[in-house]
């Protein structure tokens, strides 16, 4: 090949390695640009939405762990805290040696009362089966106690056996009572006299019911709805409150072989211009206190001749704080009243009604229990899962003027005497409670 024509085949074929290589560097450059717009577009897109799952991730509820609620004041004696949810109804053993405790954890608690004051508080524990307890009620002997159960609709009754240690096994008899209510139970309770069980449904109905589980009679209460009921301390009364604006108070009567009889209408207290919320008894059952939708509790005398058609006698009328599921309670020498307006607990002076004490916030729950102890030193709430124990100065003052109050009136030296030695003890342990209490 001539010269001339080799340098020609050589320029054509350098000309077209050079056009390849353009074309590859364009294309590569084209798609590194797409690239690029890609992942342009991408964090865009990204930087758009990130805000809404931002604030979708800020909508979702959170799981936060329920924390224990925290109250504190200078009449506070102790705060029980072993249940796992909301304690539901609390009871004292007619012989004062233990209180009982049932919650939605599917536990009955038995606290020992001597332990109130005490920085530990421990309990004995009753397993409710395949259910939770929704009321408790101790038996007239302390060796027993009845519960509501939630999902079973009755009743279920536990037997205390005492070890040599001290402690309790618990056995639950082997049937429970037949389902009999058809709306929701709102109290339980057996009478002292040990002759008969009482369950109180929120419609019209109160059941009286024997020890094995046969219904021996049917209250129609005619007042819309039923807000309370409960068996008075002497077991000879059931009462309860409502929509109307009254207390209706039957007596449960029995032959003198034991058998029943019937159920009779004893008395009314009237007097409150609207619902009543709740209602006790004080431990003679010769007093009564109620509070109202109306705003006020009242205190009543119920040692009347009711057969003989004589009403009670309304002693007192005070105003308070009230509110839907109020609560009251009585002092067993009914000296003081407890009434509770949603997590709020006020202590008045039965004979003066004195507003003396305020406990605010008690509870993070509506309280749905109060109580005074058989010995009228502690009153006891329920709301949450803690109980609270306070100490009741009010009781004690109420006391030391009562018996100063006797004590001009004395005739004799050895009265005044026993007076002003009783005097002492009480304005003692008043002392004591003011300056060491709050201790929790």
């Amino acid at each position: 090949m001539e010269p001339a024509a080799l340098i020609a085949l050589t320029l054509l074929i350098g000309a077209l390695i050079l056009l390849v290589a353009v074309a590859v560097s364009k294309r590569k450059g084209e798609l590194s640009e797409q690239v690029e717009q890609k992942e342009v577009s991408v964090e865009e897109n990204v930087a758009k939405s990130a805000p809404a799952k931002k604030q979708k991730a800020q909508q979702r509820p959170r799981k936060e762990r329920v924390q224990q609620h925290t109250f504190t004041h200078p009449l506070l004696a102790s705060s029980l805290k072993s249940h796992n949810s909301s304690v539901t109804c609390i009871d004292f053993s007619s012989n004062g040696k233990y209180l009982a405790s049932c919650a939605d954890d599917r536990t009955v608690r038995l606290w020992s009362t001597k332990d109130f004051m005490d920085r530990d508080h421990r309990c004995l524990r009753a397993n409710v089966e395949l259910d939770h307890a929704t009321l408790v009620r101790f038996s007239p002997d302390s060796r027993a106690f009845i519960t509501w159960l939630a999902n079973g609709d009755t009743i279920r009754i536990f037997k205390m056996t005492k070890k040599e240690d001290g402690t309790f096994i618990f056995k639950a008899n082997p049937e429970d009572f037949p389902q009999r209510h058809k709306a929701n139970v709102i109290n339980i309770g057996i009478a002292e006299t040990g002759k008969f069980i009482m369950s109180a449904s929120s419609d019209t109905t109160i059941l009286v019911w024997d020890l094995k589980g046969e219904v021996l009679a049917s209250i129609n209460t005619n007042q819309m709805t039923n807000s309370y009921a409960s068996i008075s301390p002497c077991g000879r009364f059931i009462a309860s409150c409502g929509f109307t604006p009254d207390v209706k108070v039957w007596e449960v009567c029995f032959a003198k072989s034991g058998e029943f009889k019937e159920v009779a209408r004893a008395f009314d207290l009237k007097g409150h211009s609207a619902g009543v919320h709740s209602f006790a008894f004080s431990n003679d059952s010769r007093r009564m206190a109620t509070v109202s939708k109306d705003g006020t509790w009242k205190l009543w005398d119920t040692d009347v001749e009711y057969k003989k058609q004589q009403d009670p006698y309304l002693l007192r009328t005070v105003p308070c704080k009230s509110s839907e599921g109020s609560r009251i309670a009585l002092s067993p020498d009914a000296r003081v009243v407890a009434v509770s307006s949603g997590c709020d607990i006020a202590m008045f002076n039965a004979a003066t009604g004195e507003l003396e004490e305020e406990f605010q916030g008690v509870h993070s729950e509506e309280i749905n229990n109060m109580k005074f102890d058989i010995n009228g030193r502690f009153l006891v709430s329920s709301g949450d899962r803690a109980i609270r124990v306070f100490h009741n100065a009010t009781g004690y003052r109420a006391a030391i003027q009562d018996m100063q109050a006797m004590l001009k009136k004395a005739s004799n030296e050895g009265m005044r005497l026993r007076l002003q030695q009783q005097i002492q003890d009480a304005q003692s342990a008043l002392d004591t409670v003011l300056t060491g209490a709050g201790k929790d």
